[in-house]
């Protein structure tokens, strides 16, 4: 048996039989729409371009393994986002997923806000041209000298933690004749992640006030009083690669009864509720994720039905799609390298990356789909399972798919939906070099974040 973990394991975070895989598909050359970028499809001799430029020609100037990812695509999911929620609301990208100077200039371009939670990400959002008032700062434990940095520069909300951190970001503010905006994050007892959502005392966990026992209450009280800050709202979030809307009713009835407390006790109204992100996308063709103006709906109506409920203007709405504009946009190219059958159970397919480029697989048990892109192929399908070149059992990439059984070394493969949390998990382990992130568009790429060098690995040794 094998267990996932969350957020992202396979359906529900549940105990699978090993070797959980679907049949075959009908069609091994086909591009399923739902997993692969928008510009993502096949020449007429066969082989995968994106953007107007076939993977041969990628490879051949990028090397492989390499993220490529499609501009055009991303923009226009950035939009989407945009368009769904209105001028009424607020969409933070969060910058977990995957951030660099290009994407910071991208966001911006596209009216997004952006949400970060380390000294580097905020670091690359002031580099790359996001104002400092449409970034949110989040964390768990913010070091002093992040907040100093994050309060000098004007950071439009730094979403407080805990009780220790009211305190800390407060007395920084003053210090600093500054009032900070804030929101607090409280933990609401919803866990919800793919189909499904627990709405217990799910309070056990790092992040945030748990409202039980009067908490988050007793959290508001404090830091409204204090000078250095300028309470402004509440922030939730609930869980990761979330399809089903139902945990966030339960998280919204229970932040807006936080509010009308709120109100009875110190007579204002805080005009702001974050719900968070973790909206779920397509790793497989057995995932069914909602479009942005389905969940702005969604979410829009029940805050609305749950502050009209508690008599409460509603308040201005915000969210935070990272996995949902990004993971799409990206697919990581591989060649193949070696190929082992093995008798009755499975042919591994060893390619030139693997778990320091996508950790999620060995860290979530996290499914993925995956593709011949480099030719078509009539051959039958065969049960692989695509593996990485680390001295680690666990290095997989792709755990149970199938591949036409005339693969052979040099092949391009190539793994889809892999914008989001790839390359910034991506790690040096055995000391492999990082992968570029190449942005593709009209005809043209160009690398935003360049391949690792051994010298780069070698300058952080100081022998």
């Amino acid at each position: 048996m094998s267990r996932s973990a969350h957020p992202a394991g396979p359906r529900h975070a549940d105990v699978l039989p090993e070797g959980h895989y679907s049949a075959p598909p009908t069609d091994l050359n086909a591009l399923d729409p739902k997993v692969w970028a928008q510009t993502v499809g096949r020449t007429t001799d066969g082989v995968v371009e994106v953007g107007g430029i076939d993977v041969k020609a990628l490879a051949e100037q990028f090397g492989t393994p390499a993220y490529f990812i499609d501009e055009a695509d991303f923009r226009a999911r950035a939009r989407a986002w945009r368009t769904a929620f209105g001028p009424d609301a607020d969409v933070f990208y969060a910058g977990k997923a995957f951030l660099s100077r290009a994407v910071v200039r991208w966001l911006y371009e596209e009216g997004l806000n952006l949400d970060v939670c380390s000294g580097g990400e905020l670091a690359t959002a002031l580099s790359g041209g996001m104002p400092a008032d449409r970034i949110a700062f989040h964390g768990n434990n913010k070091s002093t000298e992040e907040i100093t940095r994050a309060v000098e520069a004007g950071v439009g909300r730094i979403v407080l933690d805990s009780f220790q951190e009211i305190v800390r970001v407060a007395h920084i503010a003053s210090s600093l004749g500054r009032r900070q905006r804030v929101q607090i994050r409280v933990t609401v007892g919803v866990e919800a992640h793919t189909h499904e959502f627990i709405a217990t005392a799910h309070e056990d966990q790092k992040f945030g006030v748990p409202l039980a026992g009067g908490q988050a209450a007793e959290a508001v009280r404090r830091a409204l009083q204090l000078d250095g800050l300028e309470v402004i709202g509440i922030h939730s979030h609930i869980g990761s690669q979330i399809f089903d809307m139902s945990g966030f009713e339960v998280a919204a009835h229970r932040v807006v009864g936080l509010l009308k407390d709120i109100r009875d006790e110190h007579g204002i109204e805080l005009p702001e509720i974050d719900l968070g992100g973790g909206l779920g996308i397509a790793y497989t063709s057995d995932d069914d994720p909602r479009e942005p103006h389905e969940i702005a709906k969604a979410l829009t109506e029940i805050v609305s039905r749950e502050c009209e409920s508690a008599r409460l203007r509603t308040p201005r709405i915000s969210v935070e799609p990272g996995r949902a504009i990004v993971g799409p946009t990206a697919f990581t190219l591989y060649e193949v390298g070696t190929i082992k059958p093995l008798d009755g159970l499975r042919t591994y397919v060893s390619v030139d990356g693997g778990m320091s480029d996508n950790i999620r697989t060995a860290l979530y048990d996290a499914e993925y789909s995956v593709a011949l892109v480099s030719r078509t192929s009539d051959a039958e399908p065969m049960l692989v399972r695509v593996v990485g070149k680390h001295c680690e059992s666990g290095d997989i990439v792709v755990r149970d798919a199938f591949l036409p059984a005339d693969l052979a070394p040099g092949d391009l493969i190539a793994v889809p939906a892999t914008g989001a949390y790839c390359r910034s998990m991506a790690s040096n382990y055995n000391h492999v070099l990082r992968p570029p992130v190449v942005a593709v568009g009209d005809g043209e790429a160009r690398v935003i974040v360049r391949r690792e060098t051994e010298e780069d690995l070698l300058r952080l040794d100081v022998g």
